[in-house]
C-alpha cells in the first residue's frame, strides 16, 4: 500500500466575505451636509446678523476685559466650590449622623433651588442683613461686621456661584471616593498609613479617574453659568459687557454672537485641558481583559455549558 504525499491535504475553502452596504448612510450624510451648507450661506448673507458689527466688537477693549472678569469668576468660584465640596463629601461619608444630616440638608437646598434665584438672593443680602454679630445672647458681642460693606457684587457673585456648584461637586467627589474598593484603604491601614496619607497616596489617585471627567464638565458649565451673575447684579463680565454695548447701539444679535464666540473659544481650550487631564489620570488603565481574566471567563462559560447539559 502506497501513500501519495506529493500534494498537501486540502484546507477549508476561502470565505468570500462581501461587506454589507449602507447606501442610506451616505444619503443621510449628504443631506446633512447640504442643510449645513444652506444654513451657513443663509447666516452669512442675512443682514440681521450684521457681521460688520461683529468684527468691530469681537476684540473691543470692553469685551476683552469682560472675558478676563468671566475667567476670574469661573476660577475663583470653582476654587471655593472644590474646597467646600471636599468638606461636604467627607461629611456625607462620616459615621456621625449630625455631619451627614447637615451635608444632606445643604445639598437639598442648593440643588433644589435655581441658581438664578440664589444669585438674586445674594444680591439682596446687604439689604436683608444690616449687621453680622457674634457673641453671647443678651450678653457681650465679640465680633461685629457691617454687611453693608459687602456691597462688592463681584465677591457676592463668587460666593453665590461657588456655594451652588459645591453641592454638585460634593456628590461627584463622594462617588469617586466610594468607587475605590475598601480593601485599598484596609491594606494602607495595615501598612501603618494614617487616614490622611491613605487618602492622599491610595484613595484619591484612584478616585481621580472617576472625579476628573465630571469635574471638567462642571468647570465648563460654570464658565457659562457666570452669565447669570447679572442677577446679583454684576455686569462687568462678558455677558454683561455685551448687553451694555448692545443696549447703546441697539444691535443685540451681533453682540450676542460676539459673546457666543468668546464662550466657545474658552470652552474649547478647557475641553483640550480636560482631555489631557483624563489621559494623565487614566494611565495604566486598560479596557482589555488580562490573560487571567480571560481564563476565568472561559472556565465560567465551560461550567455554565456543563450545568446546562
Amino acid at each position: 500500500m502506497s501513500v501519495d504525499v506529493s500534494s498537501p491535504p486540502a484546507g477549508p475553502a476561502a470565505i468570500d466575505a462581501v461587506p454589507l452596504r449602507h447606501p442610506w448612510r451616505w444619503v443621510t450624510a449628504i443631506v446633512i451636509l447640504v442643510l449645513a451648507g444652506l444654513f451657513l450661506y443663509g447666516a452669512a448673507t442675512n443682514e440681521a446678523y450684521r457681521w460688520a458689527t461683529f468684527g468691530k466688537y469681537i476684540l473691543d477693549e470692553r469685551i476683552v476685559k469682560g472675558v478676563w472678569v468671566t475667567i476670574q469668576l469661573t476660577v475663583l468660584s470653582m476654587i471655593l466650590a472644590v474646597v467646600l465640596a471636599v468638606i461636604l463629601a467627607v461629611m456625607r461619608l462620616s459615621p456621625n449622623p449630625v455631619f451627614r444630616s447637615v451635608s444632606w440638608m445643604y445639598l437639598w437646598i442648593f440643588r433644589g433651588t435655581p441658581v438664578f434665584v440664589q444669585l438674586v438672593f445674594w444680591g439682596l443680602v446687604p439689604t436683608i442683613y444690616k449687621n453680622l454679630q457674634l457673641g453671647i445672647p443678651f450678653g457681650p458681642t465679640f465680633f461685629e461686621f457691617n454687611i453693608q460693606n459687602l456691597s462688592n457684587y463681584f465677591l457676592l457673585a463668587i460666593i453665590g456661584l461657588g456655594l451652588n456648584e459645591a453641592a454638585y461637586l460634593a456628590e461627584i467627589i463622594r462617588a469617586g471616593i466610594s468607587s475605590v474598593p475598601e480593601g485599598q484603604s484596609e491594606a494602607s491601614t495595615a501598612l501603618g498609613m494614617s487616614w490622611l496619607l491613605t487618602m492622599r497616596r491610595t484613595v484619591l489617585p484612584q478616585a481621580m479617574r472617576v472625579i476628573i471627567p465630571p469635574t471638567g464638565n462642571e468647570f465648563i458649565s460654570q464658565l457659562k453659568t457666570t452669565s447669570l451673575a447679572v442677577a446679583v447684579p454684576f455686569t462687568l463680565d462678558l455677558f454683561g459687557r455685551q448687553r451694555d454695548i448692545a443696549s447703546v447701539i441697539f444691535q443685540p444679535v451681533p453682540l450676542l454672537l460676539v459673546a457666543a464666540a468668546w464662550y466657545l473659544l474658552i470652552t474649547s481650550i478647557l475641553m483640550v485641558g480636560q482631555f489631557y487631564l483624563e489621559r494623565y489620570y487614566s494611565r495604566g488603565v486598560s479596557r482589555k481583559l488580562t490573560t487571567k481574566q480571560l481564563e476565568t471567563l472561559a472556565k465560567a462559560q465551560t461550567l455554565g455549558e456543563a450545568d446546562g447539559a
